[in-house]
């Protein structure tokens, strides 16, 4: 029978397993619904371990607003460990939701929300643990519609064979339609199968189904040209945009994990979108332009999910909180309102020209005082020129400094190693940095006792941004640059022992450059890693380089392409890219004058606070920025009980 429940099969497996608690469901705040009270049924899947997957803020709300409707159900599914993975396909039981613990193959949609490009191949274990086939064209109306969402569906080529559809930008309104159409099809009798059915959802705005496009190769290996089959889906699919933030304030009644988690916290996102321009930044410039939520919208938001779940922090979440045009106010009521609550607030992390001491005491007033977080990313000033993101070392140095005369001990430095046109000079300024942060914050502490932990991670360009073109950095010269580095960092120890290095090596971040500027021929490359044993590449105790680079090596040998072919080689302007024909609004030809104003070291201001310098997004997209101030205020500021 449809949307049985597999657990009676699945609990005798649970005690031969570690973290046998990640699969029992039962959360706070989950929700579970009758079966066949609704018509559609969605699997969301978040391709990483459960702790890694729980806290993630878009497959929660995309949970809530699924649910919400009285013709669908949404239940949640996560990778599977190898351990419980051999015991599943030994006992017969296939992938299963964490919910009602119903197999995934009953459903109509899996929807996979993919972070990064290294949980590919969680996704094709998941589909044959589900017993759905691994290729799209194989699959039909019996099986479920595997849609991709995440960032990394803006390139969705490399899983062109596994996916069925890949929803661009935000997914609130796009699973609501998709839904209507999925509805509508199997309340008509099912017309035409899945053909038919994937045909209906190509002419959803956002939603690209690769198989109704077809790829030709030039004789030198890059794409010759992307075209559509039908007549009746549109040549470019431009991605979907969320307005009004207030009028989607989810997750209402967050999820509070019965396992550890990575992130113990309940978050309220405060904007979406960001201006700054910052060359390396994905998120930056697919979730354009900047839409704020108010400051009434985030308190509401605030005290409802801190009912709902019980937590004792609040992070306030974007991809550059303090940038929020009323962030000061917003941090100062919160404290206000939870004054003796214990309730505590915190940014993800601080832009350098955003901090203040005002604004960092007000988000720990009720809470613990944290170490605070700033990513100046490259190490000297002019490649921080290269990448838009302007700070002078100064700056820089009295910022942390500030900070540690005023009570912090600890202080994390993000930077990134492997960036266009970067030298060893350049990496070993964050050694330069390092030191005189410590320096000075001894002096205006008057203590010994401060750490700088210096965070470095590779660079990987990506598609969408004015560095989509770049030569990769190979993973040699990275782990060269980190090595000098810590060498550098380590020559005085009487200021190194303060100062933490925390680094991975090169390696993973060229399997990931393959992946995500890849095209449809790299998922041969994914699916013979996955047939070899490839699963949770983001893990380094389960990454294996070698086995990413033969299959390389065998796989696209064929097409006189190669691993480095798609990584460290350069790109001209006038090359077909594999997204081309998936629209983020952004202008290409804009993108190109951008990566020249890197080359030649020249910034671009944030155009929220500058006039618009025709980045495409707004009139593409049918847009505009939304910021504040709004003139609201969270009074009366009354201490909200729990």
């Amino acid at each position: 029978m449809s949307g049985e429940s597999l657990y009676p099969r699945l609990e005798p497996l649970l005690a031969q397993v570690q973290k046998p608690i990640q699969y029992v469901g039962g959360e706070l705040n989950a929700q579970v619904k009758a079966w066949d009270d609704v018509a559609v049924h969605w699997a969301l899947m978040y391709p990483d371990a459960y702790e890694v997957g729980l806290p993630n803020q878009g497959l929660m709300i995309l949970y809530e607003v699924l649910n919400e409707r009285p013709d669908a159900l949404a239940e949640r599914t996560y990778a599977v460990w190898p351990d419980l993975a051999a015991l599943m396909r030994e006992a017969g039981v296939g992938q299963f939701t964490v919910d009602a613990h119903r197999a995934v193959r009953d459903f109509d949609v899996l929807g996979v929300s993919f972070a990064t490009e290294l949980g590919y191949t969680n996704l094709l274990e998941a589909l044959d643990l589900a017993g759905v086939p691994l290729h799209a064209t194989d699959r039909d109306e019996s099986h479920p519609v595997v849609v991709a969402g995440g960032h990394a569906a803006f390139n969705p080529e490399p899983i062109a064979d596994f996916v069925d559809c890949a929803v661009l930008g935000d997914g609130e309104q796009a699973v609501g339609d998709i839904t209507d159409v999925v509805a509508a099809w199997k309340q008509q009798g099912r017309p035409g199968g899945r053909e038919e059915l994937l045909a209906r959802l190509a002419r959803v705005d956002g939603v690209y189904v690769p198989r109704f496009y077809a790829v030709s190769y030039g004789p030198d290996g890059a794409i010759a040209a992307v075209t559509r089959t039908r007549a009746d889906v549109p040549a470019r699919v431009g991605k979907r945009t969320v307005m009004d933030l207030d009028e989607w304030p989810y997750p209402k009644t967050p999820l509070v994990p019965l396992a550890e988690s990575v992130h113990e916290r309940m978050s309220v996102e405060i904007f979406r979108g960001c201006t700054r321009g910052c060359r390396f930044c994905q998120a930056g410039m697919i979730t354009r332009p900047v839409r704020e939520r108010t400051i009434t919208g985030i308190g509401s938001m605030v005290d409802q999910g801190l009912r709902a779940t019980g937590y004792e922090e609040v992070g306030l979440l974007s991809l550059s909180s303090a940038d929020h045009s009323e962030i000061g106010q917003v941090a100062k009521e919160l404290a206000d309102r939870y004054e003796g609550t214990n309730t505590g607030l915190s940014l993800p992390s601080t832009r350098v020209d955003a901090f203040n001491v005002t604004l960092a005491n007000e988000l720990s007033r009720n809470g613990r005082r944290s170490g605070l977080t700033f990513a100046p990313e490259g190490g000297s000033e002019r490649i921080r020129r290269v990448i838009n993101k302007t700070v002078s070392k100064e700056d820089l140095v009295a910022t942390v400094t500030t900070a540690y005369a005023n009570g912090w001990q600890q202080v994390k430095l993000y930077f990134m190693c492997g960036l266009p046109t970067e030298t060893d000079e350049d990496v070993l300024e964050i050694a330069e940095l390092a030191v005189e942060v410590i320096r000075a914050g001894r002096e205006a502490s008057g203590r010994k006792d401060i750490r700088c932990t210096v965070s470095i991670g590779g660079f990987v360009p990506k598609p969408h941004t004015p560095f989509q073109w770049a030569a990769q950095a190979s993973a040699e010269t990275i782990d060269h640059r980190l090595r000098v580095l810590r060498q550098a960092i380590n020559a005085d120890r009487r200021i190194g022992r303060s100062i933490g290095l925390r680094y991975h090596d090169g390696k993973p971040g060229v399997i990931e450059g393959l992946l995500s500027r890849g095209d449809r021929r790299v998922g041969r490359v994914i699916e013979r890693v996955w047939r070899e044993g490839g699963r949770f590449d983001g893990w380094s105790e389960h990454f294996s380089f070698e086995r990413w680079t033969a299959a390389a090596g065998a796989e696209l040998a064929p097409f006189g392409v190669d691993l480095d072919w798609f990584t460290t080689r350069e790109r001209t302007q006038d090359e077909v890219l594999p997204w081309d024909h998936l629209d983020s609004g952004l202008d290409k030809e804009w993108l190109w004058d951008d990566w020249q104003d890197a080359l030649s070291e020249e910034e671009v201001a944030d155009c929220r606070w500058t006039p618009c310098y025709d980045c495409g997004v707004c009139p593409t997209n049918g847009t505009e920025i939304q910021i504040g101030p709004t003139g609201r205020s969270l009074l009366p500021l009354t201490v909200v009980g729990r």
